[in-house]
């Protein structure tokens, strides 16, 4: 049976039963958006009514509703009040006129010129009741004005002069009102001809565009009449949200609030919802995916291959747990895992596509500041601050507004971050801190075996220019990397006689000094190391 096919079931009792809404008659129950969970790209939306029901099979309209609804994932189920049973629930789709309202961007020419006429029609009637109004106050003014004079004349008090000054300037009024009232009804009469032209070209041209709406049919059985209540679910696209997050650091303490950016257009507003972001992918295939074959195949390496060792420099980035970064507008990268936040309030989201910020936590950490440096990737010291993700839930990577000194200095990223893991967030560079960085590199042959070794040498010349006045002394992290060799034919050796300071050097070969700058003090900081290889290794 088609949905349009249902006969109308009547509800007894008044259009306002207590208990809630009455839809006999065929009216059309109205069932607001409750709850909204917020996925990567959709959204869950649930809906509750209660409905005054009688004993029996019944069905029930509720709307209207998102045209862009998914029907099959929508359901329904009773919540409360006597036994009842949900039957059948299906969206019922119709298109009706749109109402009146200013066109769309992408409406043609001829409705923009409707659009634009009907209202220059509208300020001319305005200003034509307006010159109407003043020409009639100036005639009620004229009549006064000839009563006073014969009065004044039967009493025998002429005031000639004033009587008429008083006229000519009342006749000079009229006269302008008048000739600009018979300009604004010239206008006017242009407009209207112009405007049934155009009207005439449009209905010739084009058809009044329609607007889909949707509507919720329920059948249900109640055992007994009374109030049901019901709850609706269904998927709907066109909505997403984002993490974002502003950082304020004051002195020694780091305040982090966490945000959703929510965008959603899907046809109806969410109002005093509650809101619920997910990062689960309900898209995504849950089948596994095909596997080929992948065959390995084993041969001998020919003489040459025998002879000489292939090596080359690699870069490899150093990383952390959690998601890989993405480029362009990331996903909501959870781990691996699906996180749920929930904001703390109702909120209110229009369905106009513009970012809504909704307010999801906020806390206050100790800040731990660092001056850091990595010459060979920039010359420039970057103020770092870490602390503890006090939060109490998963930080999601996303930007953040950095805030410094009650400013905002920019913007930066923070990556996912675990309950309790620390914080790292760059606060930008420092403008009186400069390092120049100076390699030289020397290639000798030793040894009967013709061994080669490589010798580099890094200077980095370390700077601070403080304003008249300052004091304290300033602590710089300067990092240099240093290669590590996954050979046994490549040797990397740090020479700490050669270095100036001896630096401390981790397992990833991160070369580390704690530089110590007073106002206005330089220095200078020596890294030497050798790459030695046998004759067989080729490639350096």
């Amino acid at each position: 049976m088609s949905p349009t096919s249902h006969p109308s079931s009547a509800v007894p009792g008044g259009p306002h039963a207590p208990g809630g809404p009455d839809a006999r008659h065929g009216a059309v129950v109205r069932a607001p958006v409750t709850a909204v969970t917020c996925l990567e790209d959709r959204a869950h939306v649930e809906r509750s009514v209660v409905l005054d029901l009688a004993a029996g099979v019944q069905r029930v309209r509720l709307g209207p509703v998102s045209a862009l609804a998914v029907d099959r994932t929508l359901h329904a189920e009773p919540t409360s009040g006597p036994a009842a049973t949900v039957l059948d629930v299906r969206l019922v789709r119709a298109w009706e006129p749109r109402g009146p309202r200013p066109p769309a961007e992408d409406d043609s020419a001829l409705r923009h010129r409707i659009h634009t006429l009907e209202q220059e029609r509208r300020d001319l009637e305005q200003q034509r009741d307006r010159l109407d109004a003043r020409l009639g106050l100036l005639g009620r003014l004229v009549t006064d004005l000839l009563r006073e004079i014969g009065e004044g004349t039967g009493f025998g008090e002429a005031e000639r002069p004033r009587w008429a000054g008083e006229l000519d300037r009342v006749d000079a009024e009229r006269d302008t009102y008048g000739e600009r009232l018979r300009t604004v009804e010239a206008r006017l009469g242009a407009v209207a001809a112009e405007l049934a032209d155009v009207q005439r070209a449009m209905d010739l041209a084009e058809v009044e565009p329609s607007e889909l709406f949707a509507h919720i049919d329920v059948t249900v059985a109640a055992a007994e009449a009374g109030p049901v209540g019901l709850r609706l679910s269904h998927l709907t696209p066109c909505a997403l949200w984002r993490p974002a997050y502003r950082a304020v650091l004051d002195g020694d303490a780091l305040t982090l609030e966490t945000e959703a950016v929510v965008w959603q257009r899907t046809g109806e507003d969410w109002s005093d919802v509650r809101l619920t972001l997910s990062t689960a992918r309900s898209a995504l295939a849950t089948e596994p995916p095909s596997l080929g074959e992948d065959r390995l195949t084993l041969g001998d390496r020919t003489a040459a291959e025998r002879r000489t060792v292939d090596v080359e420099l690699r870069e490899e980035e150093i990383g952390d747990l959690g998601p890989a970064p993405v480029l362009g507008l990331p996903g909501v990268d959870d781990g691996g895992e699906a996180r749920v936040l929930a904001a703390p309030v109702p909120v209110s989201v229009p369905s106009d596509g513009r970012a809504q910020r909704v307010p999801l936590s906020a806390f206050t950490t100790v800040a731990r500041s660092e001056y850091g440096c990595s010459p060979e990737v920039s010359p420039l010291v970057t103020q770092v601050v870490r602390g503890e993700n006090r939060s109490g839930h998963v930080l999601l990577a996303g930007p953040v507004d950095l805030v410094r000194g009650g400013g905002f200095i920019g913007r930066g990223t923070l990556d996912f971050t675990t309950p309790g893991a620390p914080v790292e967030l760059s606060f930008g560079s420092r403008d009186d801190l400069r390092v120049v960085r100076e390699t030289e590199e020397s290639r000798d042959s030793v040894g009967i075996t013709q061994r080669t070794v490589i010798t580099r040498t890094v200077r980095l010349h370390l700077s601070r220019f403080s304003a008249p006045g300052e004091l304290g002394d300033r602590v710089v992290v300067l990092r240099e990397r240093i290669p590590v060799s996954e050979v046994a034919a490549v040797e990397v050796r740090l020479r700490k006689e050669a270095c100036s300071p001896a630096p401390e050097v981790d397992a990833e070969g991160i070369a580390r000094w704690d530089v110590t700058l007073a106002p206005g003090g330089r220095r200078t900081v020596t890294l030497v190391y050798e790459l030695s290889a046998s004759s067989k290794v080729a490639g350096l």
